[in-house]
């Protein structure tokens, strides 16, 4: 068969594929919300019975080797993410069939700037067990009132009878739950079937994403291909297709909407893009990660290093939400105690290859724009300023930049939210350091430096990635990115409570786990959390949180916290 041959039987699929999922869309479309949720506890049970395979073919996607103590990390960002998003989902449109809200049994509170914030962690009290001492809220828009957020909870999952039609779901080659969780949230949040395309990377998953989403294939609701760039344009060029979501860079991003070359300036000039459906979008950014500066311990100092460390070497550095910026006091004077903390996190932390295209040519790139960098076991540390490459590339790579402003307490975190939002490209997430009383120092003045970080996700002594696993948390952008300027992306997925608009997630944890963190009247139960890279346990933890999460209930939480102390 020729070239010619081939590419035309291709497109012969991939138009049937659209023309089924037409119909399944249809069909869902007419099905009642308890029917929906009992097809979400089906995918769940289907997920579950996968996973193994998931993870393995995950692993052998990345060339990890099974036995290295990051391998963890896939079960984690693997079938444990899709797990927990199938049983949210469910059990939202379990709610609404029962004539509730998927808000039912969620505090409901304030949030600074005249928002409303919504608890989604913990939920229950296995929860309050397995995130010890973290707490996650979403909060709204100012002035959005708390009876509006709850008559508008629900989205798409309660409108039976109205048609979304079929989406292109452009899947991400990281994180091997990205694309089935977006897939999820089109059909649940907007009744929209979706044709799954992956990325080269994890075409090897192709037969594992069709085993466990099986119950949505049989649905006729979701469909799974592979292909090159070629197949992708045609499909985002397609008649059938009528919206289009991705995850990747904000260049990927342009070269679908605008086009390339001389057509895709003359294209943004006439405002006219060559894209004609809608299209949603998460694209990344430069993450900072802040740092209040304190008297700290020397325990406090290392933990804190390997925990910056480890936000920018989490799935080799592969990670739109890695942190990539440092930024610290230059008032403070544990500065040079805490970077050669950092240093010493950098050098120690297990060896890893990049894995992800194109990552050999960012490292080469960075290296040359910084020439007075360290290089520390093959990871890069440097210094920046505003304007500095480090500030508006996002490397996706082990490739740690560090920058300082001015100041103490309310002082510092106010030039670091500054240079934040008006130095560092993008909107996705970021990181905040700070003790406990440093914060309360602080008083209401935190907050409200809080609530002005223009960030989807805003993590205190926590990670933004955690956020990325919790299903009633949302995930994307700040509001506000146009296609013109899309910066981190337009609109959110996850959001398994169906909130209406949310602004973002505020997601807090511990300063230091235990037993410092008991003794600072802290709750937390872990001594490391286990997706630090230098987690002796991850793998164990990850596989035990899977099984949890396939079946929650105490006797299989207790293999969980047992595998975690012993990070």
């Amino acid at each position: 068969m020729s070239v010619t041959d081939t590419q035309a039987a291709t497109r012969r699929d991939l138009d049937r594929a659209v023309e089924e999922l037409k119909v399944g869309a249809e069909r869902w479309a007419h099905t009642p919300v308890a029917d929906r949720a009992a097809l979400f506890r089906r995918v769940h049970a289907s997920v579950a019975g996968a996973a193994q395979d998931w993870v393995a073919a995950a692993v052998e996607a990345k060339q990890i080797e099974p036995s290295a103590p990051y391998a963890g990390e896939e079960w984690m960002t693997g079938p444990y993410g899709a797990l927990e998003s199938a049983a949210a989902y469910a059990r939202s449109c379990e709610a609404l069939a029962a004539g509730g809200s998927p808000l039912d049994g969620l505090h409901v509170g304030v949030a600074p700037g005249n928002r409303v914030a919504v608890r989604v962690l913990p939920r229950t009290a296995q929860e309050w067990v397995l995130f010890n001492g973290f707490r996650a809220e979403v909060w709204m828009p100012p002035g959005v009132p708390g009876r509006q957020v709850r008559a508008e909870a629900g989205l798409g999952a309660g409108k039976v009878g109205e048609y979304g039609g079929v989406g292109l779901v452009l899947g991400a080659g990281n994180i091997s739950s990205i694309a089935p969780l977006d897939a999820f949230y089109e059909l649940v949040a907007h009744n929209r079937a979706s044709l799954v395309k992956l990325n080269p990377t994890f075409d090897g998953l192709l037969d594992v994403y069709r085993a466990a989403l099986a119950p949505l294939v049989e649905a006729g609701v979701v469909r799974v291909v592979t292909g090159d760039a070629a197949v992708g344009a045609y499909l985002t060029r397609h008649d059938g297709i009528d919206k289009v979501h991705v995850t990747g860079s904000a260049g990927t991003h342009d070269a679908i909407v605008w086009g390339t070359g001389e057509e895709a300036v003359r294209r943004r000039a006439a405002g006219d893009p060559q894209l004609t459906v809608p299209i949603t979008s998460e694209l990344g950014g430069v993450a900072p990660m802040i740092v209040v500066p304190g008297r700290w311990s020397a325990a406090d100092l290392r933990f804190q290093a390997e925990h910056l460390v480890s936000m920018r070497l989490h799935n080799a550095g592969h990670n739109c939400v890695a942190g990539q910026v440092v930024v610290l006091s230059a008032d403070w004077a544990q500065k040079d105690d805490f970077l050669a903390e950092l240093r010493a996190a950098l050098a120690r932390m297990p060896a890893r290859d990049p894995w992800y295209p194109g990552t050999d040519a960012k490292v080469a790139r960075a290296r040359d724009v910084h020439p007075r960098a360290e290089h520390l076991a093959g990871r890069i540390l440097t210094r920046v300023e505003p304007g500095d490459p480090a500030c508006t590339d996002e490397y996706f790579a082990a490739v740690l930049a560090w920058t300082e402003v001015p100041g103490h307490g309310a002082e510092f975190l106010r030039a670091a939210v500054g240079l934040a939002n008006d130095s560092l490209s993008g909107t996705l997430g970021a990181n905040v350091v700070v003790r406990p009383q440093d914060r309360r120092a602080m008083g209401p003045a935190f907050d409200g430096l809080i609530a002005d970080l223009r960030y989807g996700t805003v993590a205190i002594n926590a990670w933004t990635g955690v956020s990325f696993l919790l299903p009633g948390a949302t995930w994307g952008a700040y509001p506000g990115h146009t296609l013109a300027d899309v910066g981190s992306g337009i609109d959110v997925v996850h959001n398994g409570h169906l909130l209406s608009g949310p602004e973002r997630t505020v997601l807090t944890g511990p300063f230091r786990p235990f037993p410092r963190s008991v003794l600072r009247g802290e709750l937390s139960l872990f001594p490391k959390p286990p997706w630090f890279s230098g987690s002796r346990s991850g793998t164990e933890t990850g596989r035990a949180l899977t099984r949890y999460a396939a079946a929650p209930s105490w006797g299989r939480l207790v293999p969980v916290l047992l595998a975690a102390f012993r990070a």
